[in-house]
């Protein structure tokens, strides 16, 4: 099975100039916990609900601190023709539980969350993911933050 069997195709974005209360407030009515960021047509980076309170409120950043300063920059992502069981490694080795889903031209066509890939998975390579998301971090350095998306 394939990610674009499992993804699901409408997704918001955000924008690195939007504040993190604005991006709060899509994740909040929304229920999710990330968002993905695109600049133009482009994705070049996630917010998480984590990235804003572990780098925005623990850190004493204001409200209106723009998305840019706390999203990931480095992304992880995959593409809808990718076996469902092949990103169901990559969610493992990276420690991932959702990830963006693009075209070669680094738009954004969906996103693929655990849960997606554990409805439409076979069950021993979703087993494994959440066997290896749920192992500790190692502790991060100063300064940083684990970036789990």
């Amino acid at each position: 099975m394939k990610v674009s069997d499992a993804m699901t195709r409408d997704v918001q974005m955000t924008s690195p100039e939007k504040t993190i209360r604005e991006a709060a407030a899509v994740m909040a009515a929304g229920d999710f916990g990330s968002l993905p960021v695109g600049d133009r047509d482009r994705l070049v980076g996630m917010i998480t609900d984590r990235d804003i309170v572990v780098r925005g409120v623990a850190l004493g950043k204001p409200p209106e601190t723009r998305v840019r300063e706390l999203m990931s920059h480095t992304l992880q992502y995959c593409h809808a023709d990718d076996l469902l069981d092949d990103v169901a490694r990559k969610f493992a080795a990276r420690q991932l539980r959702r990830l963006p889903v693009v075209d070669e031209e680094m738009r954004l066509v969906g996103i693929l969350s655990l849960a997606d890939v554990a409805l439409c998975g076979t069950t021993s390579s979703v087993g494994q993911a959440i066997k290896e998301i749920s192992q500790p971090d190692v502790a991060p350095s100063a300064g940083t933050s684990p970036s789990r998306s």
